[in-house]
């Protein structure tokens, strides 16, 4: 498929990164602890929420609390940071201070900042170097983790959000194949497959749910998400028709049409526009059928693997 990997896409995903984060870390805490190199056991004590300091209106990124009220237990302070900022640590550190001034409670913190990559940083100068510094402060960068394919699947979708656009794809199906490969349970593999999900909306604003789930290569489309969500539509728009013409027809009619409009967008993309002719012949198709190409045409590479499938159906 061709995607559009200009400054839009990746000033989109820049704009939304504190949401992404957010969501990410809330779904899966235990991602947060493998970040900073702690077991993802840890999870299990804490809850991700985002906190505001009273009587400021300040608002931070997030923060990991414990579940159980112990002094000993540290709070985290999380910061997220994809555009340079000169007083991003004057800031974090007086937002930590003021909370730990209103939460007396809190004896052990630790504040954590990730970066997309170092040069987005602004390095601190003066007396706050003496105070912010490991193990109070803890930096990441993303683009450093290593390469997604051989990091464990959590990190790889954290490290997904930084991978550049044009190579986003075949990343993400890569880790989509490694979730389905793997022994989790199948809540988790299905938080993760929906995570990867959710990051490449994030990266291509412009693409549909449908060619979101196109794009991961998933064998049957049928049980993703972003599928299951598109049925949905198929179906309402399905009972609507079915008010005016009858009820089980205008379903099923609605059903064909998505599923054209779904395939004829995606051949489109994949082997350029096509001719009336060919649209007619895909139009054609039955609600199976077009089902079966919406998978089979993530493998075409021209016009030709269209006619040569074409071709297999009609026998």
């Amino acid at each position: 498929m061709r995607y559009d990997a200009g400054d839009r896409a990746h000033t989109d995903l820049i704009v939304k990164t504190d949401s992404l984060f957010y969501s990410l870390f809330q779904s899966t805490p235990s991602i947060f602890f493998e970040l900073i190199g702690k077991s993802p056991e840890a999870a299990q004590g804490y809850q991700f929420a985002s906190v505001e300091v009273k009587q400021t209106a300040l608002r931070m990124d997030g923060v990991l609390l414990p579940l159980a009220e112990t002094a000993e237990t540290p709070v985290y302070f999380l910061e997220v940071q994809f555009q340079p900022d000169p007083i991003l640590y004057r800031r974090l550190l007086a937002e930590i201070l003021l909370y730990l001034k209103q939460n007396q409670q809190v004896r052990y913190w630790q504040a954590i900042v990730v970066y997309p990559q170092p040069d987005v940083e602004v390095q601190e100068i003066g007396t706050l170097n003496e105070v912010l510094r490991p193990p109070i402060l803890q930096i990441v960068y993303l683009n450093q983790l290593g390469a997604i394919a051989a990091l464990p699947i959590s990190l790889g979708i954290v490290r997904l959000i930084v991978e550049p656009v044009a190579s986003v794809p075949q990343a993400a199906r890569g880790l989509v194949d490694r979730v389905q490969q793997s022994p989790l349970a199948d809540a988790d593999r299905d938080k993760f497959v929906e995570l990867i999900e959710t990051i490449l909306v994030y990266a291509f604003p412009r693409l549909s749910r449908q060619e979101i789930a196109a794009m991961l290569g998933i064998t049957d489309l049928r049980e993703t998400r972003v599928y299951q969500d598109a049925l949905e539509e198929g179906r309402q728009e399905g009972r609507q028709a079915g008010r005016q013409e009858g009820r089980q027809e205008g379903r099923q009619e609605g059903r064909q049409e998505e599923a054209q409009s779904f395939v004829l967008r995606l051949l489109n993309r994949k082997v350029g526009p096509l001719s009336e002719d060919w649209q007619t012949r895909v139009g054609q198709l039955p609600l199976d059928a077009l089902e079966a190409l919406g998978e089979a045409l993530i493998d075409f590479s021209d016009l030709a693997d269209l006619q040569v499938w074409l071709d297999q159906q009609s026998k």
